[in-house]
């Protein structure tokens, strides 16, 4: 099987850890994943809403708040609606937690880093996350 045949899409943010170890893993299992950094790609809106309906999960789901402007937004309030969240995405990428991974296994966000192995069609018999936890396939998520 090639990457073509199982294609593993990884919008990472290189600072961040959980995502650094999410690639890892994906590459470690053999595929070369396609890394999109999100921060300086940027999102439209349909992408963000496709990615939130295939993952399952709101666009307050795909929320960050922690070292983003969250906040000052008004965006953690529970009066904040979908629209201006989805607004403040797209203009503020950071916004968007991370990793999101995208395989023909379907779509989600990965914290922790271990709930990428469903979406592989391979994965490593162990792997060792850079604080030197070592997850197995078998601990999936």
């Amino acid at each position: 099987m090639t990457d073509t045949d199982f294609p593993v899409v990884i919008f990472h943010n290189p600072a961040c850890g959980t995502s650094r170890n999410v690639v890892a893993i994906a590459q470690a299992a053999g595929y070369a994943p396609t890394v999109i950094e999100y921060l300086k790609a940027g999102w439209t809106h349909d992408q963000l809403l496709d990615l939130a309906r295939e993952a399952g999960v709101t666009l307050r789901d795909l929320m960050r708040d922690k070292g983003t402007p969250a906040t000052e937004l008004g965006l953690l309030a529970p009066e904040a609606t979908d629209e201006q969240i989805l607004n403040a995405m797209v203009e503020h990428p950071i916004l968007v937690n991370r990793p999101i991974v995208v395989t023909p296994k379907g779509v989600a966000l990965c914290r922790p880093s271990e709930r990428v192995f469903p979406l592989l069609d391979k994965v490593p018999d162990s792997f060792t996350k850079e604080d030197g936890e070592v997850v197995s396939s078998e601990r999936r998520i």
